[in-house]
């Protein structure tokens, strides 16, 4: 399974905003972007360049690095994912037929009309900071 980036950024981002009960209205007009843009960005489809990542971040008042990190942490945990009681990355033999060979019983399974629930992740609710104005 392959998490891009810009889907874990968006995963993140909406995350961040829906936690502080605010829209897509107050974000993109604090944060200076079009609504359907920032909606783009949040549901993955957009890769948004570092500027406009600074700005979003500006606007849900979460710095930009623990963003990254929380991110980078996400998408680590999902390498370390368990595929039907086999690891799919990061495993002890850690080559390519082992990961090939996992992916293709996954397709076999859902060929056969198995229902597969291999695939899930959870993603940990970021620590939320309060700030006293």
């Amino acid at each position: 399974m392959t998490v891009l980036l810009r889907e874990a950024i968006g995963d993140r981002l909406r995350h961040a905003r829906t936690n502080q009960q605010r829209t897509l209205r107050e974000i993109s007009h604090s944060a200076r972007v079009s609504l359907g843009y920032l909606s783009e960005v949040e549901r993955g489809q957009k890769e948004a360049s570092s500027e406009l990542l600074a700005a979003i971040c500006d606007a849900l008042e979460l710095p930009l690095p623990e963003l990254l990190h929380t991110v980078a942490s996400d998408m680590a945990s999902v390498d370390d994912m368990v595929l039907d009681g086999a690891s799919v990355a990061g495993s002890q033999h850690g080559d390519a037929a082992s990961h090939v060979g996992t992916e293709a019983e996954a397709a076999s399974s859902a060929a056969s009309g198995g229902v597969s629930t291999a695939l899930r992740t959870t993603i940990a609710s970021p620590t939320v900071r309060v700030f006293a104005a």
